[in-house]
């Protein structure tokens, strides 16, 4: 959010995105103004198209948010370490948290004493996929898309957690943590003290509110980054050729899917507004498991998640966690291709 401070003191608050769209929209129609309806007709088309997947996925997000489902995430840890990096690469795959909002679980793992090894299969799989964002996946990219993407969460989070109990094992990444962090603050409350799940949530007026109050949120959330981001891919299928796509991203090969790997660094904006724009370098010529690549790895190592974990990780853990998030997705990414193939 932008905060703008009116003459008679009163202050306006204008949120980034919109302001991202209405900007993007001036400045085209600056350079050309032909495109400026186009584009606006190309968004409108494309959400009537997601809508079914969207009012699912917000609908998924409240559910998950009113019954507490959330404090199953606790479980996933128990028992030894081997059995801790399965339950922990299960739940993350199934739980609704981002690669920023996973960072107050983390923490509070780490502060009570949870082995590393889950912690870390626990942070890679998470932001990953959960049901909203499979639903729509599904809308964007296809049920074999997302039913694939999840398979792949699972199994990246499978393969940091057990490569870093292997580098714990040899006298590696020890003590985790930077000195300076707490104990995940509220956000940790659902692994310390977690809460009975109230499957039937609608018996509870304060629960009902809590439904309603994350629909509007995520609704509006994820709305504005699906508006931002077809508005992107309106302006990629007007100037972007699809042949330097298909060029750089095409091929089968491990150097497509290299380069997409890495390009999600700096390019991966947001879960949801990837989606759109995936699809749309598909369809001029990246190939699918350049795709899966760029949206496996960009989830976890962009740079705000980056950030985020440089923050509460020490040096030599943070290598780790970045290394296995790229290792593991260009392995989704061969892996994934090398599927299709058969």
């Amino acid at each position: 959010m932008t905060i703008l401070t009116m003459p008679q003191g009163r202050r306006l608050t204008i949120d980034n995105v919109l302001l991202a769209i209405l900007v993007i929209l001036l400045g085209v129609a600056a350079v050309d103004s032909a495109q400026v309806p186009k584009s606006i007709a190309f968004v409108a088309g494309a959400v009537l198209n997601i809508l079914p997947f969207f009012l699912i996925s917000i609908g998924l997000a409240a559910y998950a948010s009113a019954t507490g489902a959330d404090n199953l995430i606790g479980k996933a840890f128990q028992g030894r370490t081997t059995v801790a990096i399965v339950g922990a690469s299960l739940m993350g795959a199934l739980s609704p948290f981002c690669s920023c909002g996973v960072i107050p679980i983390i923490v509070a793992l780490l502060a009570m004493g949870v082995p590393l090894a889950p912690v870390l299969a626990f942070c890679i799989a998470s932001p990953l996929m959960d049901p909203a964002m499979f639903a729509l996946t599904a809308g964007v990219l296809g049920f074999d898309f997302a039913i694939a993407k999840t398979v792949i969460a699972i199994g990246m989070g499978l393969f940091a957690g057990f490569a870093t109990m292997a580098m714990v094992g040899a006298g590696y990444l020890t003590n985790p943590m930077r000195d300076e962090i707490g104990d995940g603050g509220c956000g940790g409350s659902k692994v310390r003290a977690p809460k009975a799940v109230v499957w039937k949530f609608w018996q509870e007026p304060a629960r009902v509110e809590k439904a309603r109050d994350n629909l509007l949120k995520n609704g509006f959330f994820l709305g504005k980054m699906l508006l931002l981001a077809y508005l992107l891919e309106s302006l990629m299928v007007r100037y972007i050729p699809a042949g330097l796509v298909a060029t750089y991203l095409g091929g089968d090969g491990p150097g497509a899917i290299v380069i997409a790997t890495l390009a999600g660094i700096p390019a991966y904006l947001n879960g949801t507004a990837a989606l759109p724009l995936v699809g749309q370098l598909i369809s001029q010529g990246m190939s699918p498991g350049a795709a899966m690549a760029f949206l496996a790895g960009g989830s976890v190592t962009s740079i705000p998640a980056a950030m985020a974990m440089w923050v509460i990780l020490r040096p030599t853990v943070f290598a780790a966690y970045v290394a296995c998030s790229l290792v593991g997705a260009v392995l989704a990414g061969l892996g994934y291709q090398f599927w299709l193939s058969l």
